[in-house]
């Protein structure tokens, strides 16, 4: 079987991986199918050249074979099994281009499709271009629709940008956006993971098309329910990645609501009649240790925000004068917090520790010695959160000086 590359034209260039995996059934219609896209991807997707590389990722049949026999068609064999996303990024790094795309070689995908996909890239300006698969013809199976569904409320909800699908095997993304999504996972959870990462970036653009989606030839890899397991794991990964405040915020804000909870009724009552009872013992103890619980987590996350902004090169969103919760200027509240806990615990302590130092014996009530104790955890954590967050500043302030080729002013 023969085909002839189209003629160069002046655009970017468009590299089509093919991941296979004992595909022998449907490789070869694929194939056909990607030949005669040829030329219609070069005259209306506007790039000048179409490179489409099947990469057999550890096949025992005949896919490798069939996959030969096409003139015109780039074929990679890797000799064991490393996983549908290993197979698209080797195929990516033996055939580089300006566009990266990609495509199942299950019969599901149209290779036509790549030309509005090229088109959101090339003249919509976005990073990345999806082919969505849950429009009213696609013809997915309907336990897959359902979790592609959840998992795209999910990752909408995270990201605060949505798409549909977030699985889709075909797309296509400027290569030097890649770096931005990487390192991307080796198994079939590379689709979502690169949803999640160019979602959660905020900067990158992306488009989702609208695509036909046909019925697989053979039997499908996915399993339904450790894949799903896998998706969930990368979708929640890439948000902490990046943002792990939509992570961990609501979390702290169920923590500060509970110990408010528990810790309601004997306030009340102190405040109705001047006395604590045992019985109150077990709710401010599990009250404090929940507040606590919040504390060190909402620190924790001041600190991942800082640190991830100042690793993706984005630190000038916690310069002064910017809006936002975790933005360098909100140090003074939190350590105003840690100062006033620092004051309280030691007038409610006071007494005692003169107790302790003259006599020996103390004799303050339980309720000071614990809100005292938990206080002073609070303030050491908060003062480690000071304390780190200077020193993220400090190296956000060496780092023009280390990064390699940068021409750093002499003078700050």
């Amino acid at each position: 079987m023969t085909a002839e590359p189209a003629s160069p034209r002046h655009g970017p260039t468009l590299t089509v991986v093919v991941p296979v995996l004992d595909e022998e059934e449907a490789i070869g219609a694929t194939l056909i199918r990607c030949l005669e896209a040829r030329p219609h991807l070069v005259g209306e997707a506007g790039v000048a050249e179409v490179r489409f590389v099947v990469v057999s990722d550890g096949s025992t049949d005949r896919t490798a074979a069939i996959a030969r026999s096409f003139v015109g068609v780039e074929v990679m064999e890797l000799t064991e099994n490393r996983g549908y996303g290993a197979a698209i990024k080797a195929g990516w790094e033996a055939a580089p281009a300006e566009l990266l795309g990609f495509m199942d070689a299950d019969g599901t995908c149209d290779p036509r499709f790549f030309a509005p996909l090229c088109r959101a890239v090339i003249e919509g300006g976005h990073d990345l271009a999806l082919g969505g698969r849950m429009g009213a013809q696609s013809r997915m199976p309907a336990i897959r629709r359902l979790g592609n569904t959840l998992f795209a409320a999910l990752l909408g909800h995270l990201a605060r940008q949505t798409v549909r699908d977030t699985a889709s095997g075909m797309r296509v993304l400027r290569r030097e956006a890649l770096p931005r999504l990487l390192p991307l996972p080796d198994g079939l959870h590379f689709t979502p993971a690169m949803s999640a990462r160019a979602l959660v970036d905020g900067e990158l653009r992306v488009a989702e098309l609208e695509m036909p989606y046909q019925e697989r030839i053979g039997r499908s890899k996915l399993a339904v329910v450790g894949d799903g397991l896998r998706f969930l794991h990368v979708i929640l990964a890439a948000v902490a990645y990046v943002r792990l405040s939509r992570l961990s915020v609501p979390l702290v804000a169920l923590l500060t609501l509970a110990a408010a909870t528990l810790v309601a009724r004997p306030a009340l009552l102190y405040l109705a009649q001047r006395r604590l009872e045992e019985w109150m013992f077990y709710r401010v103890a599990l009250a404090l240790t929940l507040s606590t619980v919040a504390l060190v987590l909402l620190c924790a996350t001041i600190v991942a925000e800082h640190v991830s902004a100042l690793v993706h090169l984005r630190y000038e969103r916690f310069s002064p004068g910017r809006r936002g919760l975790w933005r360098y200027e909100n140090l003074r509240a939190l350590a105003g917090l840690g100062l006033a806990l620092g004051v309280l615990a030691a007038l409610l302590n006071a007494e005692g520790v003169r107790q302790m130092m003259t006599s020996g014996q103390v004799t303050l009530h339980w309720s000071r010695v614990m809100l005292g104790g938990f206080f002073t955890v609070d303030v050491a954590v908060i003062a480690s959160t000071v304390g780190l967050l200077k020193l993220v500043r400090a190296l956000h302030g060496r780092q023009p000086y280390l990064q390699e080729g940068a021409r750093a002013p002499l003078r700050s």
